[in-house]
């Protein structure tokens, strides 16, 4: 069976190995390559955002609340808690009429490490708004408005809220949304266990779809595109990589070293998880693959270099390594 395997080098020695699974189909659900275990359940995390912004556009939420093109992005968003991140949260905050403390995700730092740094040096705490998540938060309390349910407990998972976005995401994987085991995410609210295929799958329609011009799914892939730096941030491979192929993907990352595309112009999608959870495996295994797959030119290698082979530094600044994905896909029949 083919493998992908992230090899961490020191020296000319592999100190470490991570194995990743990996599955690419297409909208119609088609298997057309994979390696590891395509059938592996994981939990989607972060990766599923832009299903659950959808809802927004199709339900009317966004252009009741006159929602911006960044402004879905950061409803998709992982985002790095940059000046410009808080801003577009605390934006929908004031359209919808809440406050911050509506917002149900914890704070934590920035992701982004200056901007954690600059917060520590002025004293500054973080707040909610600060959260990775708080732009998928804003969008969730946008949509319950918009339905006139309450926003008290809208992340649990018995509101009405969270019931409708169980649905939304079960019907794009293809999966009934009782099989999908569901579990408390880092910003508190539910997700998903799929398996890998369907994760897949549920990508490669999702760019058929905005392919074809659906309106939701083109405003949602159009705005992530569009606005990259507001689904992650600086120095964001999700960020670089769809500025460098200037729209033709659209990429998502979960935590836990999962990692998602969609790849509109060919209707397929990806779905990878490094089995032991490692980021730093994650994004050179997401550009190899898409390089095997030959959605990668030269040029975009090179300017997305720094994350297909990283460098591993010593304290005193020096390169003492380097991170190196080796992926061998197995092609799958029609």
């Amino acid at each position: 069976m083919s493998a992908a395997v992230v090899e961490v080098w020191r020296g000319s020695v592999i100190e470490s190995r991570h194995r990743v699974s990996v599955a690419v189909a297409d909208a119609q659900g088609r298997m057309r390559a994979q390696c590891g275990d395509p059938a592996l359940v994981v939990y989607a995390r972060s990766a599923l955002k832009p299903f659950q912004a959808l809802p927004l556009v199709t339900d009317g939420a966004a252009a009741q609340f006159g929602l911006s093109a960044k402004e879905l992005a950061l409803c998709c968003a992982s985002h790095g808690g940059e000046p410009r991140h808080v801003e577009a949260a605390r934006s929908i905050l004031r359209k919808i009429g809440v406050e911050e403390e509506a917002l149900a995700c914890g704070p934590h730092l920035p992701l982004h490490e200056g901007t954690a740094r600059a917060m520590r040096q002025s004293g500054h705490e973080p707040t909610r708004i600060h959260n990775n998540c708080s732009g998928k938060h804003a969008g969730m309390i946008a949509l319950a408005r918009a339905r006139g349910w309450p926003t008290a407990g809208y992340h649990r998972a018995e509101h009405a809220l969270q019931q409708l976005l169980q649905e939304e995401i079960a019907g794009w994987m293809q999966v009934p949304a009782e099989e999908i085991a569901t579990a408390i995410d880092g910003c508190g609210v539910p997700t998903y266990a799929l398996p890998l295929h369907r994760l897949a799958h549920g990508f490669g329609r999702l760019a058929a779809a905005a392919r074809r011009g659906e309106e939701a799914p083109r405003r949602i892939v159009e705005a992530m595109v569009e606005w990259p730096e507001y689904v992650g941030g600086t120095d964001r491979l999700c960020t670089q990589l769809m500025r460098a192929t200037d729209g033709r993907i659209f990429a998502k990352v979960g935590a836990e070293g999962v990692y998602c595309a969609g790849i509109p112009g060919a209707e397929l999608g990806i779905a990878l998880k490094v089995e032991d959870g490692a980021t730093r495996a994650s994004e050179p295994a997401l550009l190899a693959v898409l390089r095997n797959l030959g959605l990668l030119s030269d040029e975009d290698m090179a300017t997305l270099a720094r994350w297909a082979e990283p460098d591993i530094a010593n304290t005193r600044g020096e390169r003492v390594g380097a991170i190196r994905a080796n992926v061998r896909l197995e092609p799958c029949g029609g």
